[in-house]
């Protein structure tokens, strides 16, 4: 099945938004929801897969395989985030080959120092420029096909402020990123002027419960971004439905409550394949074999 193309999206002008996805059974939902393009979400999906938080705890073997098990099951084009690139230079190069194997259709590198820290929580620490610029050519280089796109991320706006910030974005983008992502800003102003100051498709996190203000996809674009990820939503929304479903169960003793809500189970097994293993079944049921499905 192909899937859709993120640089022919931008260049058509259509604005797009992708969930974070940080689970399979998330990755099935947004199948039967209808989404282009989703996020493959370095903290969410450190979080559901190891119970750990992003604090570069998570290796590149244990993400690209989430990446590639992701790419799998989404019917979406992924965007993926690739931490630092792993490493140096070389860590970088692999990196965007494996992830580009992987099937991802966008990689973000990010210009913090290893081990890195989720964008929008205290004690990060930023490379030099001139460290990041390289890997971004790196990671250019490194690309087989030019329908991979490079997002380059600076976490520098609460190391060096606002307009060290946007120096840097302006070089990153003179450098050759496809897309420039300026995280943790902190104001509506900051994402007006970031935009209007660097003359690249610009990308807004939509993190739930973080340093930047929380606006719709019309607003957004507005501002001026072409890009935003809304990276916490599903798996701040799963952990709500979660802690219900438990406390109803521990307070009433039962699942089946109109205090929780839950998904149909029929309908969940034909979302993750089950019709097409029952089917393989009956092809290859021995006569007399028992065949309820």
């Amino acid at each position: 099945m192909s899937k859709p193309s993120l640089r022919a999206a931008l260049e058509s002008g259509e604005f797009v938004a992708a969930p974070g996805i940080h689970d399979m059974i998330t990755a099935v939902v947004s199948n039967k929801v209808g989404f282009d393009f989703v996020y493959a979400t370095g903290f969410w999906m450190t979080a559901s897969a190891y119970g750990l938080p992003d604090a570069g705890i998570a290796s590149y073997t244990q993400m690209v395989d989430r990446v590639a098990t992701l790419c799998r099951t989404a019917n979406a084009s992924v965007i993926a985030d690739a931490d630092t690139g792993y490493g140096g230079l070389l860590n970088v190069h692999h990196t965007v080959r494996g992830y580009e194997e992987a099937g991802a259709i966008a990689i973000q590198i990010e210009d913090q120092e290893f081990p890195k820290k989720c964008g929008h929580t205290p004690f990060k620490r930023v490379v030099p420029t001139i460290d990041m610029v390289e890997k971004i050519k790196v990671a250019i280089e490194a690309r087989r096909s030019t329908e991979t796109l490079i997002i380059a991320r600076t976490d520098s706006r609460q190391t060096d402020g606002f307009e060290g910030a946007v120096k840097r974005g302006l070089a990153y983008a003179e450098a050759g990123a496809d897309i420039v992502f300026l995280e943790a800003l902190e104001s509506e102003a900051e994402m007006r002027e970031a935009c209007k100051r660097i003359n690249k498709p610009m990308m807004a996190n939509m993190a739930d419960g973080g340093k930047t203000p929380i606006r719709s996809k019309a607003e957004l674009a507005d501002i001026g971004y072409k890009l935003a990820i809304f990276p916490s939503a599903t798996g701040l929304a799963a952990a709500a439905a979660a802690e219900i479903a438990l406390n109803v169960l521990k307070t009433e003793g039962t699942s089946k409550s109109p205090n929780s809500k839950l998904f149909s189970f029929a309908e969940f097994n034909s979302l993750i394949g089950f019709e097409e293993v029952w089917a393989f079944e009956r092809r290859w049921a021995r006569d007399g074999e028992q065949t309820t499905k």
